[in-house]
Parts: C-alpha cells; sequence; structure tokens
C-alpha cells in the first residue's frame, strides 16, 4: 500500500486506473492503449512478457502509468493477486475490461478434450475471474466499469469454432446474471458487454489448430483500434450492450426473428470463409497453453491489413452476391425446417470438409 499512499500524498488521487486483459496483442493491445489516450494508468495482463513491456513503453511515452503483471487469466487466484497488486501499485481500480482468449481452431470431431477444456478456460471463465475480482474490489466502494468482450458468434455458433462460441455464449449469459444482481442490489457498479465482429488480430496466426490452411476471420474484417474505441466509449458511459458491425447486427437480428437460420447460414457459409488457400506453417506458433509472444512483440494488428476495411472493404462488397445468395438459402433452408417434420429434413450441404493434419 506505500506506493498508493505516496502518490495520494503527492495530490493524485484524480489520476483514473484500468485493468485490461489479454494487453500483450490485438483488441486488448489497442484498448490498453485507448484507454491511455482517455487519461487512464493501466495495468497490463497477459502470458506475453514481449507484448506486455511493449505496450507499457508505449503507454508510458503518453504520459501515463503501466504496470506489467505476467498472468494467465485462467488461474482464480493469479487474477485476485494480480488486482492486489494493481491497487496496491496505482490506486483503486476503476476500469476492468475481460479481453483475454484463445482457442482451439478446427472441426469439433478434431478438437480434443483437453484442448477444448482449456479455451473455456480462458476465454469463458477468465471473464469470470476478473469480474469477480472487479466486483471484490468495486462494490465496498459503491462504483467503478467492468466492460466483458464478447462476440457475434456469442449469438451464432459457426463450425470450427465450437471452443470459442461456446465460451462466448456462456459468457454472455454469465454478464446477464451478473448484471441483474447488480441491478437488483441498487450497485452503482457498471457492467457492459461489447460484441466484436471479425477483427485483423495476431490471433489467426497463433490460435491451436489441426487444419492444413492458414485460418482468416470471416469478412467484414475490422481493425482493432475500432473496436478498442467502442470499449472505452462502454467503460465510460456504462451503455448495457453493444454489437460492432452493420453486417453482424443484421445476422443476430435474423438469427433472432428466425431460429436455427444462424445454423443454416453458418453451415452454407462460414467453413472455406474462415480458411485462406495459404497452407499452414510448419513452424507456426501455438498459443493454446503457452504465450506465443514471449520473446517478440506481435502488437494489436494481424496479417490482414489490406483487407480490413469493415463494412466498406472493396473484397468485402465485391463478396455480396455471393454472400446474399447465401443469406437467402439459409432463410429457405429455415422456412423449411419449421415446415416438415423433423425425420424428413435434409441434411445440408456443405462443400467438402475442410482438410486437417491430425486426428485427435
Amino acid at each position: 500500500m506505500a506506493a498508493h499512499a505516496e502518490w495520494r500524498q503527492a495530490g493524485m488521487a484524480e489520476r483514473k486506473v484500468a485493468l485490461v486483459t489479454g494487453a500483450s496483442a490485438g483488441v486488448g493491445r489497442a484498448t490498453a492503449l485507448a484507454l491511455a489516450d482517455h487519461g487512464y494508468d493501466v495495468a497490463l495482463l497477459a502470458r506475453g512478457r514481449a507484448g506486455l513491456q511493449t505496450a507499457a513503453a508505449e503507454i508510458e511515452s503518453r504520459g501515463r502509468r503501466a504496470l506489467v503483471l505476467p498472468t494467465d487469466v485462467a488461474d482464480h487466484a493469479a487474477v485476485d493477486r494480480a488486482a492486489t497488486t494493481v491497487e496496491d501499485r496505482l490506486g483503486p481500480l476503476d476500469v476492468w475490461v475481460n479481453n483475454a482468449m484463445t482457442t482451439s481452431f478446427a472441426p469439433l470431431a478434431q478438437t480434443s478434450p483437453a484442448d477444448f477444456q482449456r479455451a473455456i478456460e480462458v476465454t469463458f471463465l477468465g471473464q469470470v475471474w476478473g469480474t469477480m475480482a472487479a466486483l471484490t474490489r468495486m462494490r465496498p466502494r459503491d462504483r467503478g466499469s467492468i466492460v466483458n468482450v464478447g462476440s457475434a458468434l456469442a449469438f451464432i455458433g459457426i463450425p470450427l469454432q465450437a471452443p470459442y462460441c461456446a465460451a462466448k455464449f456462456a459468457s454472455r449469459g454469465f454478464f446477464e446474471s451478473a448484471r441483474a444482481e447488480l441491478l437488483h442490489d441498487g450497485s452503482r457498479v457498471r457492467m457492459s458487454m461489447v460484441h466484436l465482429p471479425a477483427v485483423n488480430t495476431p490471433q489467426f496466426s497463433w490460435c491451436h489448430t489441426s487444419l492444413d490452411r492458414h485460418p482468416q476471420p470471416v469478412p467484414p474484417i475490422y481493425q482493432p483500434e475500432l473496436c478498442a474505441k467502442v470499449i472505452v466509449r462502454a467503460a465510460v458511459d456504462g451503455r448495457r450492450s453493444k454489437i460492432i458491425g452493420s453486417w453482424n447486427k443484421a445476422l443476430v437480428a435474423a438469427g433472432s426473428i428466425a431460429p436455427g437460420f444462424g445454423n443454416h447460414y453458418a453451415a452454407l457459409g462460414a467453413w472455406e470463409s474462415q480458411l485462406t488457400d495459404a497452407p499452414l506453417a510448419p513452424d507456426r506458433p501455438d498459443n493454446l497453453r503457452a504465450p506465443a509472444d514471449g520473446d517478440r512483440d506481435a502488437g494489436a494488428h494481424g496479417i490482414f491489413d489490406d483487407r480490413a476495411g469493415g463494412f466498406t472493404d472493396p473484397g468485402f462488397l465485391r463478396s455480396l452476391p455471393q454472400t446474399g445468395r447465401t443469406f437467402a438459402r439459409a432463410l429457405v433452408a429455415t422456412v423449411r425446417d419449421r415446415r416438415r417434420p423433423r425425420a424428413q429434413r435434409p441434411r445440408p450441404t456443405t462443400g467438402a470438409p475442410a482438410r486437417h493434419t491430425a486426428d485427435v
């Protein structure tokens, strides 16, 4: 508590403090920098030291304090210790952003139970442990803001991403329950959830996969700075929920109006659209159980800068006729499903299955 007391005595009690998990790369990295630009000192949690150290230097260059805390968010005790360290070193937490994630990018039949469990522990339980640690400190003060990072895949599940979709669906349910409890208690602690679109981050170059082609985000692809801007806005204004991206809003709305639509749309259009034509490099890193950026900084951006134009990306706009046809076919299949007895419902045709390198 000594450092905390020192800056209070120095007249710096008005400084704001934020914590971001998954802060070494991608959206977490961009969010940490955006918070610093917004006047926050930032604690950085992730496993990759190189990314954390570089992010800390970038924050300090903006005139804010940074605290590097290598942490595996799947470990509840480690997350709670990190929260204590942050408050001791920087001061009371005003904002907590739960962003850390990992996944196994593969068909379910090629996903081991251990890989599935690990992805759930980081992507879902990491949000639970982070929220619990934040609330333990914010509720007694009756102030603070928690932002949990979700996904459009918290509403519509797609092939090759069962662990990630399951974790994001669970995160959305957890968020709703925890927020309802705060409302019941009349707490002034705010909880928000920001659902991301496909984002150009390094995860596609290091997520675990059993496939032999390089994975990619499903177009339209957005840059992490746009997502960071919305996350910071939610932290400041406490807005309950936000879905980023016009196309994602349309898909979520269609799935809500016509249950089952998402399954058909994903079956018809979300398999090949997640794979590039590039073969998987034999020395490609894998961050499922160990950080892939232990000795090198990956930054916020992935390898798709030339395509990350969001809904206005020319490549995505050129694909709209085919996308529209897939959308229409999915709607037709959904209507037919609702009209036919279950035993007569046809199996969807999705094309050739993705190639893989190893059976589990």
